[in-house]
This record gives structure tokens, sequence and C-alpha cells, in this order.
């Protein structure tokens, strides 16, 4: 089969590889039909997951086919079409038993990461993927939901809701700002509807998305290059600070805007993905009562979303900015690369 492999930092190709094959009573083999490139393939390339290996099919959405199925896997059919879940647990151990997938403690992998497919094992963006634990890895996609619309489950809507407005304990009435109009970014501003928030502010470097933001929950907007941003985030706040930051982006100048405009009392979530060390000023901020948060997502919340999402009380089509063909990926690596320039939310690849 055709799969998109990474084989060093700054470095992918796009090349034939040996078909996976069912390894263990648990896994399912899934025709791919649908995938996506999130930001955090891009900080993969980038070299900031060192723990990817040169070899490894990057990716760890998507919606397919089942083709084939392990002897142990009952609930799921050849034929289902399935969202592949970004956190593959075994449902059984300590961590999933507290709903805390992303740490399964399972050894497919490594022992205690959740997060294995396009990172520790063989991902999504490829013709064909292997999924371990099926039955608890996979979702079967509602009758009359679009496959490219369902593949917005697999990562980008929980890791918004979970991460960023659960874990930032968003409530009726409470400002909270997103800094980062990103995909991740705009699922969290999307799903904060859900918990009532007066007013949603999205920041970002670039003045279009600050815009797009607007139609994906976001009340207001501000961009972050004016020199004046923080004084126009607190003149929506009556000068105290919002209620809730979520930092959607992971580079130190967002970690410290989260910080600079957060209330007394207030939340901090962080769900950026990281690759270099941020500051934080305890000797200031202890007198704060801050709550801070940090987490990877472990989609737990992946079948109340579904259910919204196939109710029509989620609209995710907006997120879909450009559609590609699988085999024309690395043009579509180029578009989300360049999100600032093409305008790029998520783009859709289908086989």
């Amino acid at each position: 089969m055709r799969a998109l492999v990474y084989t060093g930092p700054g470095a992918i190709v796009w090349q034939d590889v040996p078909a996976p094959t069912i390894q263990k009573p648990t896994d399912a083999i899934v025709k791919v039909e649908t995938t996506t490139i999130c930001g955090t393939d891009l900080h993969i390339i980038k070299g900031d997951v060192p723990t990817v290996e040169p070899g490894r099919i990057l990716g760890h959405e998507g919606v397919g086919v089942v083709t084939e199925v392990g002897a142990a896997v009952t609930e799921i059919a050849v034929g289902d079409r399935v969202i592949i879940s970004c956190i593959s647990a075994c449902g059984k151990c300590s961590y999933c038993l507290e709903g805390m997938y992303s740490h399964c403690l399972a050894d497919e992998g490594a022992s205690g990461i959740g997060w294995i497919l396009g990172h520790l094992i063989d991902g999504t963006q490829a013709e064909y993927v292997r999924v371990p634990f099926a039955e608890t890895s996979l979702h079967k996609v509602p009758e009359g939901v679009a496959p490219e619309e369902a593949a917005m489950i697999s990562d980008i809507l929980p890791t918004g809701h979970e991460i960023g407005i659960k874990y930032g304990a968003v409530k009726p009435g409470d400002v909270v700002a997103v800094i980062g109009a990103g995909p991740v970014g705009l699922a969290a501003m999307t799903t904060a509807a859900l918990y009532g928030p007066s007013r949603v502010i999205a920041i970002d470097i670039d003045a279009n998305r600050v815009e797009q933001a607007k139609r994906f929950g976001a009340s207001d907007g501000v961009v972050s290059t004016d020199s004046d941003w923080k004084e126009q985030v607190l003149a929506l706040t009556d000068g105290l600070g919002v209620d809730v930051a979520i930092e959607a982006v992971g580079v130190p100048a967002t970690w410290d805007m989260s910080l600079a405009i957060v209330r007394p009392g207030g939340h901090v979530a962080n769900v950026g993905v990281h690759g270099k060390p941020v500051s934080f000023p305890l000797e200031t901020a202890w007198i704060q009562n801050l709550t801070i948060t940090t987490g990877l997502v472990n989609t737990d919340t992946a079948r109340m979303l579904i259910k919204m999402l196939a109710q029509g009380r989620l609209d995710v089509a907006g997120f879909i900015s450009h559609r590609f063909a699988l085999e024309d990926i690395m043009n579509a690596y180029d578009t989300f690369g360049r999100a600032a320039e093409t305008k790029a939310l998520k783009v859709i690849l289908t086989a």
C-alpha cells in the first residue's frame, strides 16, 4: 500500500510500504476513506516529538471501513464504517477504567501512553491502518453523518472540548479566551457553547482567523500583533481578566499571553503541544489562586460528541477548508503548513 512516512526531522515521503495485518485478537484493519493532518503532525516533522522514529507512518485521525477483525472482536464487524480515535485504549487497565485513556497501561506502543497511532505505531495517513483494541478505539459512524465531518471526532473536537473546556471548568457566564484560532482552538470555541459562557474571545496573530472564528462561536476577536492586544482583552472583561484562558498553540509567547490575561481565581488550560520549555513566574503568580491544567485528550467524551453531531447540535462542516486526494498528501502538507498564507483550517484527504 501507499503511506506517508516520516523519515527524520524535516522529511516526509509518500511511498510504498507493507500493508498492515492482524497482530493481536483485539485488532481491526481499516481501509482509510478519509483522513486529515493535525498540528501535532507538524510538530513531529519539526522534531518536537523525538519519540517518533524515522520510518513511522504518520496520522492519528480518520474514518474508514473495517476490512478485517481479530478473533476477540465481536462489537465491530467487517463492513462497518468507523471513526478512528486518536487515542488507543485497552478499556481494562486502571487508567482506562477511570476514563483516562490517554495513559492506557497496555503494552501496545508503550505502557502508559494512549496516543500511539502515528506516534509509536503506524498511523492513518495510509491506505490501510491496523487499529489495536478495536472495540474501545473505534466508533461507528451514525447514519446521515458524512465521513469527512465524522473525522472531526477523531481528535480536534474531543481535544478542544476536554482539555480546553472541561479542564478549564467553563461554566455559564464565564468569559473565555482562546489563544490560537487553529482547528483545535476553534473546536474549543465550538464546544464552549455547550456550557453557556457570556463571551468567547478569539485571539490569533492572523486577522483572517480571528474573523473566521466568529463562525465557530467566538463573540469577540483580538489580533495579537496589535500593540494593545492585552488592553483590548481586558476591556472585554471589565478590566478583571478572563475567567478561562485556553492556550491552543504551543509556543512560549502564547503561554505567556494566557498568564497575562487570566484573572485571579481563574483557569489556564494548556492545550497546545509545546516543543520548547516555558517559564512560570511563581514568584508573582503564587498569590493569584490560579488553576492550571495540562493534558493529552482522553476521547472519553467522543461518544457524546458523536451524538451531538448526529443530532445537528455541532456544525463542523466549516472546519474543512481544503480537500485533496490521499495520493496528493504532500501538497496537502504544504498547504496546511502554510496556513497563514493559504487560510487552511482542516485539510481533508480522501482515498
